[in-house]
């Protein structure tokens, strides 16, 4: 009996447990809530960055990757936004700094630099070295000390203000160097002829060389350029005209004069290419290839790329990126085309690239291509070519156009001049007829 009943109680247990199961829906319900907090707090912290000049496109992606955003408390992300404001950030300026370090909204870190930048006196550090400065201690964790140190150590060696608020809005990596690593870097300068106000102007416009260092990087440089021909008064008048061709890494140089040497193009376009020497036509080329690199080319690709088109050396770095711009986001073709059609960096942006490209988007949005038109198509076809196959068939491209629609041939000679000029007509005789007959008749 006492088993039994003992049986019949735990079926009723159990029965009871699967008929209400009251914790799963506890828990339900605090998840529900939890969401709807958590979603309100989402919308409440889109706004207030909205306010301060945030896109919704960006939001999305900020909230979406850095959830600690989500925990942190609004009216303290609201005082850090303030805090920023404070130093003059510009707000497109703010917004990117935010966007790739969000880091910087902690209002404990905040507060810390903003007592450290109220100790530097007088300087007037420019926003965007207080941007630089805040983004480069939050990713590596450095403390105002270090600021104040490397800022009385550059204002020991006698630099003036604007040089020591320009290497640390180029290079706030200095607040990590040691004060014997500065001084070996001035002392490698002073020692090749530059003289003090030089290295200003060098730091002013390259702050970067400060962190290169000087037996693995800046000596071995050196001696490849006087291994190269190129004399010590040469080399050191370069650097003080173009500081940033110590970025030059070891062999670079070589490689590019060996690409100039090896270019198989007319002798007026290499006169222009060497107009200023052999020494500044191989740092333009290190300059091209970093450019297509930084847009995705290896750098295999890049020299090719100069190789087959030599005219893209002559153009300004401004001009290649700006027709990379249009290739990518208005074209809608791979940068890898241009190993391809390399000859597209080579001719005119605004004669030829762009009136070709209205051209075909035109056609191609009545329907009237059979096919696709790629890019060498598009490019290397002759004008007059181009214009016969896509523009002379479609009299409303002429003004898309505008090559041979607009030209006018004027006339040398009144109109109607040339009827005064004609030949008197004279008409054929009998004998006239007869005679050419037997003429031809003798050919015969």
């Amino acid at each position: 009996m006492a088993a039994r009943f003992l049986l019949n109680r735990a079926a009723l247990y159990q029965y009871l447990s699967f008929a209400n199961p009251k914790p799963q829906f506890l828990s339900s319900v605090q998840f529900s809530q939890q969401s709807h907090t958590q979603g309100r707090k989402h919308i409440s912290l889109a706004n207030l960055l909205q306010r301060y000049g945030f896109p919704s496109s960006v939001l999305r992606n900020l909230l979406a990757t850095n959830h600690f955003l989500l925990s942190s408390d609004s009216h303290d992300i609201e005082k850090s936004l303030g805090i920023l404001l404070s130093f003059r950030i510009p707000q497109k300026s703010l917004v990117s700094l935010i966007s790739d370090c969000p880091g910087v909204l902690e209002l404990e870190f905040l507060k810390k630099w903003k007592v450290g930048f109220s100790k530097s006196g007088n300087l007037g550090l420019p926003p965007m070295a207080i941007k630089s400065i805040l983004e480069y201690a939050r990713r590596f964790q450095t403390d105002p000390d270090g600021f104040q140190r490397s800022l009385g150590l550059l204002k020991g060696l006698g630099f003036t203000q604007g040089t020591v608020s320009r290497v640390l809005e180029g290079f706030p990596g200095v607040m990590m160097l040691r004060e014997s690593e500065i001084e070996r870097r001035i002392e490698f300068l002073l020692s090749i002829g530059i003289p003090m106000e030089g290295i200003q102007c060098i730091l002013h416009s390259f702050p970067e060389v400060l962190g290169y260092g000087v037996e693995n990087r800046l000596i071995p440089l050196l001696d490849e350029f006087g291994n190269l021909g190129f004399g010590k008064d040469f080399v050191r008048k370069e650097i003080v005209r173009e500081p940033e061709i110590l970025r030059l890494e070891l062999g670079e140089l070589s490689r590019c004069l060996q690409l100039l040497r090896s270019l198989k193009c007319r002798e007026r376009i290499k006169e222009q290419i060497f107009n200023e020497g052999a020494f500044r036509a191989g740092f333009e080329v290190k300059l091209r290839v970093d450019c297509l690199c930084k847009h995705g080319l290896l750098r295999r690709e890049a020299f090719t790329v100069l190789w087959k088109e030599p005219r893209v050396i002559m153009y300004k770095l401004e001009e290649i990126e700006r027709k990379i711009d249009f290739l990518v986001k208005k074209m809608k073709f791979n940068v890898g085309c241009l190993i391809e059609v390399p000859e597209y960096l080579g001719v005119n942006f605004e004669k030829q690239i762009v009136p070709r490209y209205n051209v075909i988007e035109y056609l191609e949005s009545k329907g009237a291509l059979g096919c696709e038109i790629g890019l060498g198509s598009l490019v290397k076809l002759s004008r007059l070519r181009f214009y016969n196959l896509y523009v002379k068939p479609y009299p409303e491209c002429e003004e898309l156009y505008g090559r041979f629609s607009d030209v006018h041939v004027k006339s040398r000679h009144p109109a109607g001049l040339w009827k005064l000029f004609q030949p008197p007509k004279y008409p054929d005789s009998r004998e006239d007829v007869k005679n050419m007959k037997a003429f031809v008749e003798s050919l015969v």
